[in-house]
């Protein structure tokens, strides 16, 4: 009985996550560049990945994303990296960023406003969202095999815009 109210409250929580809407927002890169959402997001699709340096399977994701980035930035599909690290870990992100090579811009949301106004609960999560702002597609975690399952939704996502 718990698991099923668990599981309810689960996906009552990702419905009412996927109507969001991204507001443009404005942050930081590890540059120390401002950067806005409007400036960066893609004709067609935005993909935002939370993630934080302590987390493996962010670390793990990443290299994936980079692979997803060469496929379709030619495609209208742009990829923002968004870092929630605090204060005690900030310094990690533009080296670790640098030694992951990190292809697409890293924005740092040291506070964490955005992952909190997006309702993100877990690193990482990777939010599709489409030309009008609207978050059509949210992923929690990384195991071996989710890219495809992203570059699939990707696809979807571009048939149907």
């Amino acid at each position: 009985m718990k698991a099923t109210i668990v599981i309810a409250c689960t996906l009552f929580a990702s419905f009412g996550t996927t109507a969001q809407n991204v507001k443009n927002f404005e942050f930081k890169d590890i540059e120390n560049i401002s950067r806005s959402f409007n400036e960066l997001k893609g004709e067609k699709l935005t993909l935002i990945d939370f993630w934080a340096t302590w987390c493996k399977p962010c670390n793990k994701a990443i290299p994936e994303l980079n692979k997803i980035y060469d496929i379709y930035k030619t495609k209208g599909v742009e990829i923002i990296g968004i870092n929630c690290d605090g204060p005690r870990s900030i310094s990690k992100v533009a080296p670790l960023s640098k030694s992951l090579q990190i292809k697409y811009p890293v924005l740092i949301d040291i506070n964490s406003e955005l992952k909190a106004e997006l309702n993100v609960l877990a690193f990482p999560t990777l939010l599709i969202v489409n030309s009008k702002g609207k978050v059509v597609w949210i992923h929690e975690g990384f195991v071996s095999g989710d890219n495809e399952i992203i570059i699939s939704e990707i696809e979807k996502q571009l048939k149907g815009a």
